[in-house]
């Protein structure tokens, strides 16, 4: 038993992957699922979708290592966080589409919960800001919108979670209604002084607490799978929102580490430790991850639209077929001739917060070809990433020496390089890009003894290449001038509109 089977549930798409004692990937399977946008600003998943597509990669995972389910050590879960799930405690039968954390019909929620003079109080108690992004107001919207539902939360016979729960949920046939405290710490209804549940905060968000899964560290066996599931009872000993997986398998263990998942959307954490930092600049206190009993912290930055500006790119202008092709493009042009591409598809995440933002190119002229838009497109993503540097520095955190990266992106060396350009320090990227998976494999492994530490870990931690800025300061300056100029003409575009 000297293998770990990670189940990565993302955005859009399922993977599990296995892990060796080594740190070693034996055997990988992937499946997408499909994003249903049923109104604008509305991001739907089939809850049932995600489940199907996980168990099948994690049994073609296994099949494909040549392992046997009572082979393995144990299980790490890692999930696209803030999604939110509503589901039957009888049937397992989700009662709506799962809601994703992109989603922004509950924009007019927080804002009248913002008018009300309940911001402050809230970022005080849970780190977080009052925005769509996160789960209580979705979870409040399907108690409204679903016929019966909120009576029958508050008669116990509901459960919430977010993709997490939904998945333990069913590993474990049923018995775990669990999630671990990075997660809960996304919702709203935790409150990270106490690092529990809130009552207060789901009395004022209209949550009945029958609904919330009982809080379990994030390394630890918590519980095991059913037999029938995978063929075997199997400890589960990981969970781990997809960003603080991704930093654990990033190793970054000691406060002032930070890395950059270039996914779907863009997530910067830095670890702040034992304590929860307050943002004064509209970043996110959140829980890093939780061992023993004693949690260690982290100041995020979250960007919405990373990768998914590329998939625009393919999906949406067609300029590219396939996403890996966006570095050629970008490449055939020596810079972006003054195109700036804002890309708040779905408002803006930190520092700005503004859910009312819009999509925008500027500096569009005759002369402006796909190559400049690819190039403005990359850009993008590395200046939303500066702009979240520069509010950590504010907030008073150490200078960045370094950025460790991973996620899909991260793969593309000009945008890599253009990141390094941009903030002004090395960009490094390690050996295994993979690390969301690894990091829920490292915390299951380490929660049954599979690895003796964090120590042991770190030293595994292998870089494959690092980019060094080469932009001179001037030059920087002048890009970070245009890019604020463009980000401000974007801001409150839906509100001026009258969208909703």
């Amino acid at each position: 038993m000297r293998h770990v089977l990670a189940l990565d549930q993302g955005t859009t798409s399922s993977r599990a992957m296995v892990f060796d004692a080594e740190g070693r990937v034996c055997a990988c399977a992937q499946r997408e699922f499909a994003q249903h946008y049923p109104r604008p600003g509305w991001v739907e998943h089939d809850a049932q979708e995600i489940l199907d597509t996980q168990l099948a990669c994690a049994r073609e995972a296994l099949a494909a290592a040549g392992l046997p389910a009572a082979a393995v050590a144990a299980i790490g879960v890692t999930n696209q966080r803030e999604t939110t799930v509503l589901w039957e405690r009888a049937s397992g039968r989700a009662l709506a589409p799962a809601i994703v954390w992109q989603d922004r019909r509950t924009a007019a929620h927080c804002e009248r919960l913002r008018a009300d003079g309940c911001a402050d109080w809230v970022r005080a108690r849970t780190g977080l800001e009052l925005d769509p992004y996160f789960s209580a107001t979705k979870l409040a919207w399907l108690l409204d919108h679903v016929p019966g539902a909120r009576a029958r939360a508050e008669a116990g016979e509901l459960a919430f979670g977010t993709v997490d729960s939904w998945l333990l949920w069913h590993l474990s046939g049923g018995r775990l209604h669990v999630t671990d405290h990075g997660n809960a710490s996304r919702t709203l209804l935790y409150s990270l002084a106490d690092g529990n549940w809130d009552d207060a905060l789901c009395e004022l968000f209209g949550i009945p607490r029958a609904l919330l899964p009982r809080l379990v560290d994030s390394i630890g066996v918590c519980g095991e799978s059913a037999a029938e599931v995978l063929g075997a009872a199997v400890p589960i000993a990981g969970i781990g929102g997809d960003q603080q997986a991704a930093t654990f398998g990033q190793a970054c263990f000691a406060p002032g580490m930070a890395k950059n998942t270039y996914g779907t959307g863009c997530f910067l954490l830095m670890n702040t430790g034992a304590q929860a930092v307050a943002s004064h600049n509209r970043l996110l206190s959140t829980v890093g991850w939780r061992g023993g009993g004693l949690s260690a912290y982290a100041l995020e930055g979250s960007i919405f639209m990373g990768g998914a500006v590329v998939q625009w790119l393919r999906d949406g202008l067609g300029i590219i077929r396939h996403a890996a092709e966006v570095e050629a493009l970008a490449a055939s042009v020596p810079d972006s001739a003054g195109v700036v591409m804002v890309p708040a598809f779905t408002g803006l995440g930190a520092p700005w917060w503004d859910s009312h933002a819009r999509g925008a190119l500027f500096g569009l002229t005759r002369g402006s070809a796909a190559g400049h838009i690819a190039r403005a497109a990359l850009e993008a993503i590395a200046l939303q990433t500066v702009d979240l540097v520069a509010a950590m520095k504010a907030d008073g955190a150490a200078p960045l020496r370094e950025l460790r990266v991973d996620g899909g992106a991260a793969a593309n060396d000009l945008l890599m390089q253009i990141q390094a350009d941009l903030l002004g320090v090395p960009v490094v990227r390690p050996q295994m890009l993979e690390t969301t998976a690894l990091g829920a494999a490292m915390m299951a492994g380490l929660g049954v003894g599979l690895w003796s530490s964090t120590a042991e870990l770190a030293a595994r931690w292998q870089a494959a290449r690092r980019f060094e800025p080469a932009l001179p300061d001037g030059r920087r300056d002048a890009l970070l001038a245009r890019w604020r100029r463009a980000i401000e003409r974007s801001r409150g575009w839906a509100a001026d509109e009258g969208e909703a």
